[in-house]
């Protein structure tokens, strides 16, 4: 145990961020460098060590939380990072975007501030870093088996990563030109910026793994073609197909899908664009869609120099604390302020958008909205509520449907669908095509980072068994395991 009064005699502390006149004028990460170190090994010691610590049950990577706390309020970092890389690829990830499910879980949650994990882990991850701890991890041996892994986000990355240390030879496919998913344009600079990416990719490089851009399978190789190439190949594409919102005024110009506005913001940064073809600039902005992705078009439409920016979100806001139905320690729907509405913005609650307006030339200048209420689980327009606000730029970030369908993947690769339109698989990540497995969004559904890593772990197991016979990679989850929720 770290320090065994530390959860009485510590309170709760986070990173600090920087100021908002500040952040809003660069692209950077919004924390103040180093400011967690002061003070992240007593906050470590605030872990209780519990008998039974549920946090291992929030996260689906089964993380060795007390252990890897214990070592950082002992300050060493190495041992740390050791533990923390026993169940995670890229705790630089998590650390950074993870909303945290092991802090909804942890004991001293039931009735205090939960121990801030997600900041131990990610000054772990940079202290390991900067002490040169993180090093290429290439097999002893090699097994003469080729796997290919379509997709290059934290599932295909893992997965890839895990394959690669067991000796096989893999490629990563992915469509952009540039390794990382949505990691890479999906996910703006100043909540990670990409040089975190950029070196693990290095370092999986020195451990043998290819990687092959601008390269989609289904169009530019045909699916069933690449089998015939490979032992075995993990199909990691993401649940990229957004959802849409058909009501009068769609077609006007001005309305986007958060996937078509955020990755030219982030081409910006990488130099490739001198300025985005879809900016705030200027303009009125109306978010739709309450969630992270939502979030992610508030803050980089508050730093493209927005006049306005309004978020909606059709269900009602959430309260403060934990609602009776969502008890510990369940991952709870509570309001959160993220770092870009602490930088401006008006969040509208429990609308519905009913159509757009356009002008003479097919431009949208307003959004007609309709305050709701749920009757029966369905929302309900309440009469005498209809209003307009202004909307010259509106993104649709209201999550996502299932996997691209369009670009012919899964037809080629004869692949069997479940219900909900994702890719069918078994215990062992396998689709109904031999040879074929699934990881990640492709295969759950949206979901959250951790789930995608702990997924691209667990595929690899099942790929590593169906090529070597057994395994002794972990797989911490199975398909049908869902969200410690209610």
């Amino acid at each position: 145990m770290a320090d065994p009064k530390g959860f009485l005699t510590t309170g709760r502390e986070v990173a600090k961020t920087r100021p908002v006149e500040e952040r809003v004028r660069d692209w950077n990460e919004v924390y103040v460098p180093g400011s967690l170190l002061p003070i992240i090994s007593k906050q470590a010691g605030r872990c209780m060590d519990c008998g039974i610590p549920f946090c291992h049950n929030g996260c689906p990577l089964g993380n060795l939380i007390p252990e890897w706390n214990d070592y950082a309020y002992r300050e060493d970092w190495t041992a740390a990072s050791e533990r923390l890389h026993a169940t995670n690829n890229f705790p630089e990830f998590t650390g950074r975007l993870c909303p945290a499910p092991c802090e909804s879980a942890c004991v001293l949650g039931i009735n205090q501030p939960p121990v801030t994990i997600k900041n131990v882990e990610v000054t772990i991850i940079d202290k390991a870093w900067d002490n040169g701890d993180v090093t290429p991890q290439p097999p002893e041996r090699l097994s003469g088996k080729t796997v290919a892994v379509i997709g290059s986000g934290p599932a295909g990355l893992a997965a890839a990563q895990q394959l690669t240390r067991a000796g096989h030879t893999v490629a990563v496919y992915e469509r952009a030109d540039r390794i990382g998913g949505l990691l890479r344009y999906g996910i703006p600079e100043f909540k990670m910026e990409k040089r975190h990416i950029n070196r693990r990719i290095e370092q999986m490089r020195a451990e043998g793994t290819k990687f092959r851009t601008e390269v989609e399978i289904g169009r530019d190789i045909d699916a069933a073609k690449l089998r015939k190439r490979y032992d075995a190949v993990v199909i990691a594409a993401g649940a990229t197909t957004s959802r849409d919102l058909k009501v009068p005024g769609r077609e006007l110009n001005g309305v986007h899908f958060a996937m078509e506005y955020l990755p030219l913001a982030n081409k910006v940064q990488e130099g490739d664009l001198t300025v985005s073809p879809i900016t705030a600039e200027g303009k009125h902005v109306v978010v739709i869609g309450g969630g992270d992705t939502g979030a992610d078009c508030v803050g980089t439409a508050h730093r493209q120099g927005a006049k306005s920016v309004t978020q909606l979100e059709i269900m009602g806001k959430p309260g403060d604390e934990r609602n009776p139905n969502q008890p510990w320690p369940t991952f709870p729907m509570l309001y959160k302020v993220t770092s870009a509405h602490e930088e401006g913005g008006e969040r509208l609650y429990s609308v519905s958008t009913t159509h757009f307006e356009g002008d003479e030339d097919g431009n949208v200048q307003w959004l007609h909205l309709v305050e709701v209420e749920f009757k029966d689980g369905r929302p309900e327009p309440k009469p005498g509520t209809e209003r307009k606000i202004p909307a010259q730029l509106v993104t649709l970030a209201m999550g996502f449907t299932g996997t691209d369908q369009e670009n012919g993947l899964v037809e080629q690769f004869g692949l069997e669908l479940d219900a909900r339109g994702n890719i069918a698989r078994d215990a062992d990540f396998a689709t109904n095509v031999p040879g074929v497995y699934v990881a990640g969004d492709a295969g759950r559904g949206q979901s959250l980072i951790v789930w995608a890593i702990a997924e691209g772990r667990s595929a690899a197991r099942g790929v590593d068994r169906y090529l070597a016979g057994a395994s002794a990679l972990p797989a911490p989850i199975k398909p049908t395991d869902r969200a410690l929720t209610v």
